[in-house]
């Protein structure tokens, strides 16, 4: 070891050269490799998509899902078969070994499937195999934790943030995911309602009837026509409370003389 220093300290013209040689090879090389910024990477995970319309759950499970499994188990490779059966439709997510030969494993899971087809309904649509990669996630998540912050507060925040970061130019879309969705609760005092003799069918129809777009025909201007709709939509709290539930006379009677309007968010599910 000491002579290879004392020769490279002793013929420092050359160690100066061969490493300039290797940093300009490296340079060389750093531009020749290709370098994605969001790299497309594959998954192992492959969704299958089979849609019946009105169909039941029961029998999606039992007309689409049961044959998709009897043929996918036959698939070498496959590490966990996980299926859904809902209404109208039956979704099986096919997770391959991760050493898995992808672009195998995708032509098995066509030839599984179109061996599960004869078995089908004949009114059922074809089936929809989607391939699964890096794009379909996001790639930055951002959480907003606080557990002495008020939920009105983290809500708030995650909005403004949601925005802030929408409004970079190469973000293509930002979503708000864990929150309640936020509504308007009227409480209801039953005393009110038996003082003024009004009924709760009354006072749901009187939202019903105040809350929606009233079409009013259309407007031809000679270079086209286009409809007309009058809006009449709740925007704001104080236009729930000034809704008129029961007028007599000279007399109104608005929901919020029979309730109590408050911003709140919807129950936990």
């Amino acid at each position: 070891m000491n002579a290879i220093i004392d020769a490279a300290i002793n013929r420092y013209k050359t160690t100066l050269l061969v490493m300039v040689m290797v940093v300009v090879a490296g340079l060389i090389a750093r531009n020749a490799i290709p370098v994605a910024n969001e790299p497309d990477i594959q998954v192992p995970w492959y969704v299958i998509t089979v849609i019946h319309e009105g169909i039941t759950p029961e029998d999606a499970e039992r007309l689409l899902v049961m044959p998709l499994e009897i043929e996918l188990r036959n698939v070498e490779g496959i590490e966990e078969l996980t299926s859904y059966a809902s209404e109208g439709m039956a979704t099986v997510v096919v997770e391959f070994d991760a050493d898995q030969n992808l672009d195998r494993a995708l032509q098995d899971v066509r030839e599984a499937v179109d061996s599960a087809k004869p078995e089908m309904p004949s009114t059922t649509e074809e089936p929809v195999i989607r391939e699964t990669n890096t794009d379909d996630f996001p790639i930055l998540q951002v959480n907003i934790v606080g557990s002495a912050v008020p939920e009105r507060v983290l809500y708030g925040l995650a909005v403004e943030l949601k925005d802030a970061i929408e409004a970079i130019p190469s973000v293509l879309d930002a979503e708000l995911q864990g929150h309640r969705e936020e509504v308007l609760e009227a409480v209801i005092d039953p005393n009110a309602l038996e003082a003024y003799r009004i009924a709760n069918d009354e006072l749901i129809n009187t939202i019903v009837r105040n809350n929606r777009l009233i079409p009013a025909g259309s407007l031809d201007t000679g270079q086209g026509r286009f409809s007309v709709k009058v809006p009449s939509v709740i925007e704001e709290a104080r236009d729930v409370f000034d809704l008129p539930v029961r007028v007599k006379d000279d007399t109104v009677v608005t929901l919020g003389d029979v309730a109590t309007v408050r911003r709140t968010f919807k129950d936990r599910t």
